[in-house]
């Protein structure tokens, strides 16, 4: 068997340290991800990488494939959250973001705005350059949920191409109750 090699490097260090420092979740950390050294640390020619995760470390649902926190009340949004990701995302210099969220079921819009004015954000910072990915939550089947998303991603669409991707491999056999009330696959 082939032992993984502890996360380390300048690179690791440097991404760890501005997500401790603006208080953000990602979640190659909290999904406990066996490649996190790998990606932050890139390496052999590879630009690092982490996955973003917005509107903070706790899920509202209880999937048993995920290692993602849950409660039934988390925490309240942190309003500078949008700016604390594209001021680190601007700072590393990347081309290429992969932005995802934990589900927020308490929220009447799932988290929707917070989204998309992260997005808005990322695009000022990096005046334009960068593309997006946003993998986000199903927003239990409200399509004027993920309209405010895609608002977000058009801001310079004559230039790059942005993706918007939702999570859909969830399974009813994989949830911890069947009495939840978005919609599985």
């Amino acid at each position: 068997m082939k032992r993984s090699k502890l996360p380390g490097g300048d690179k690791y260090t440097e991404i760890k340290a501005k997500l401790r420092e603006l208080k953000l979740a990602t979640v190659c950390e909290e999904a406990r991800c066996p490649n996190l050294g790998e990606c932050w640390g890139g390496g052999d020619g590879h630009t690092a990488t982490a996955t973003i995760m917005l509107m903070g470390d706790t899920c509202t649902r209880g999937c048993r494939f995920c290692a993602v926190k849950t409660s039934k009340a988390p925490a309240p949004l942190d309003p500078n959250e949008p700016e604390n990701v594209s001021k680190a995302i601007a700072a590393w210099g990347l081309d290429y973001v992969v932005l995802t969220s934990v589900d927020r079921d308490d929220l009447p819009d799932g988290g929707a705005a917070h989204i998309a004015s992260t997005i808005r954000l990322l695009k000022q910072k990096t005046h334009g350059s960068l593309l997006v990915e946003a993998l986000v939550p199903d927003f239990q089947g409200n399509m004027d949920c993920v309209k405010v998303i895609l608002r977000g991603l058009s801001i310079d669409r004559q230039t790059h191409t942005h993706i918007i991707a939702a999570d859909t491999h969830t399974l009813l056999s994989l949830s911890l109750s069947h009495t939840h009330t978005y919609m599985y696959m």
